[in-house]
């Protein structure tokens, strides 16, 4: 084995949450550095992603921005949901939705990208359970349109 995985692979956890009938598995990556190699293996044909960021934290969001941009630059995840999980909302300090959406650069990420931003708690975890909802029909509509381009190309 890898030193690199020996050092990393008990930083990267997992749990399966279900909401709406519907088993999440969600893989924590972290944010640090040195993981975010690793992103693209975890999310290599995922349907959704959920991307937290600390929403107290001015110049994060600007580094968060950055790596979401990199992220969605990956073709693979060309059109994958994104939920954006503002997170810390029980400090003073926290920025709401519509602040941490223009900061983090949403606009940027195309009229044709499917994403939520979601004011979030990760000690409460008040936020959560509405933005994973948001993200299960934001999957449950990606699939909608892909079937319907599927028919409509199989027209011509």
């Amino acid at each position: 084995m890898l030193p690199f995985n020996q050092k990393f692979r008990n930083k990267i956890t997992h749990t399966i949450i279900n909401i709406l009938g519907t088993s999440f598995l969600v893989w924590d990556v972290g944010g640090q550095d040195k993981l975010r190699p690793l992103w693209r293996s975890y999310t290599r044909g995922t349907d959704g992603i959920v991307f937290v960021v600390d929403a107290t934290d001015g110049e994060r969001l600007e580094e968060a921005r950055i790596e979401l941009l990199r992220t969605l630059r990956i073709p693979e995840h060309n059109g994958v949901p994104i939920l954006i999980l503002a997170n810390k909302q029980d400090l003073p300090r926290a920025r709401d939705g519509p602040t941490v959406e223009k900061l983090i650069g949403v606009s940027e990420l195309g009229s044709s990208q499917l994403f939520h931003v979601q004011p979030a708690c990760a000690i409460t975890g008040e936020g959560l359970e509405e933005g994973l909802e948001k993200l299960y029909e934001m999957v449950c509509k990606r699939r909608k349109i892909g079937k319907l381009n599927n028919r409509s190309s199989k027209k011509r």
